[in-house]
């Protein structure tokens, strides 16, 4: 995105060489476990279910919770299973913006799994730890052209999205969904990334690539 943005979340940022954002200049103070994104739920309990084939995800917000970087953030587990067998389980941290309702992601601890044991924990990183720095997941208030890095992790995470539409219906084994946010994920330490995910209003992700939403539940 070039030219003059919107005042509010877009002002906060500056651009990079590519015009993905990624600095986020907010106040830390109003960063936390409190707020709403629309297309992101933060609430401890819910939980969404995933599947394509034989692979399935479940993404569960816990109530646990985890200074990083000087800002408490929410911990979410996601487990990955590949042909009914543990692949990945990760702890993914998230913080929100009460004012805006910009949801930032802080980092991640991954363990990769084989036969039944931690083969390795590559992927893991968090903000103010080996020069990474928090980046954007979901804006409150998205807008088709907004790119932005969710993570700034050198050498390790650099997943950027970019917002293609806002108005999108996405329909799974979970149900019709309108009006969902379609974003694609690239990276340049993964060139082959090319991530296309959808976000409906009031649920959260609905669908990443082929894999998608089977049930969603939880407060």
């Amino acid at each position: 995105m070039r030219g003059i943005f919107v005042i509010g979340l877009l002002a906060a940022f500056t651009l990079n060489a590519e015009d993905y954002r990624s600095e986020f200049k907010v106040d830390k103070k109003n960063l936390g476990t409190k707020g709403a994104n629309p297309y992101f739920p933060l609430r401890a309990g819910y939980k969404l279910e995933f599947a394509h084939g034989k692979d399935t995800r479940v993404w569960t917000i816990t109530s646990e919770t985890k200074v990083i970087d000087g800002v408490e953030t929410v911990v979410v587990e996601d487990r990955e299973m590949k042909n009914g067998r543990l692949a990945e389980l990760t702890k993914d941290y998230f913080a929100i913006d009460v004012r805006t309702n910009d949801v930032y992601y802080f980092g991640e601890d991954v363990e990769v799994y084989k036969n039944g044991k931690v083969v390795n924990r590559k992927g893991s990183w968090l903000s103010g730890m080996n020069g990474a720095k928090f980046g954007l997941y979901m804006p409150g208030k998205p807008n088709v052209g907004m790119k932005y890095y969710q993570e700034s992790a050198p050498g390790v995470g650099q997943d950027r999205a970019e917002i293609l539409s806002l108005t999108e219906t996405v329909v799974t084994p979970a149900g019709k969904f309108e009006n969902c946010v379609h974003t694609i994920e690239t990276s340049p330490i993964e060139k082959s990334l090319k991530d296309h995910k959808w976000y409906a209003p009031g649920v959260g992700e609905v669908k990443d690539d082929q894999m998608q939403l089977v049930k969603h539940s939880g407060k």
